[in-house]
């Protein structure tokens, strides 16, 4: 069973539907009218942290479960921690301003490379033993 992997998918959904939630907040605090998505700088920044999350969502998730799957539950669920930890630091930095998004970025990143490298590693290894 992959408790740790399922609580760590729980909590990235989470963090997506809380960034969903920030955008509609957003849309009211700068005036910026739906279907628009741009207008306001802060908006934008906004809207760019939700959708920035859903374009790595489909890296991140597949590489987590994977990663249970082939290296391990516990394993997967701090990297994938690692990886909600990185989008927290993005989210902080990038709503202040485009400059500091970087470093949470980073850990992000670093975070689904490990998981993905791992998955593949760890079904190549399966595969040959």
């Amino acid at each position: 069973m992959y408790h740790f992997t399922a609580i760590v998918t729980c909590l990235a959904v989470a963090f997506y539907f809380f960034t969903s939630t920030q955008v509609a907040r957003a849309r009211v605090r700068y005036g910026v009218k739906l279907p628009a998505i741009s207008g306001n700088p802060d908006f934008e920044r906004i809207f760019r942290i939700q959708m920035n999350t859903l374009e790595w969502l489909p890296i991140f998730l597949p590489s987590l479960w994977l990663f249970a799957i082939y290296v391990g539950d516990a394993g997967a669920a701090v990297v994938g921690l690692l990886w909600i930890i990185g989008r927290i630091l993005y989210f902080l930095g990038y709503r202040e301003a485009v400059a500091k998004r970087s470093r949470g970025f980073a850990v992000q990143a670093m975070a689904c490379i490990i998981l993905w490298v791992g998955a593949l590693g760890g079904a190549a290894w399966r595969l040959v033993h």
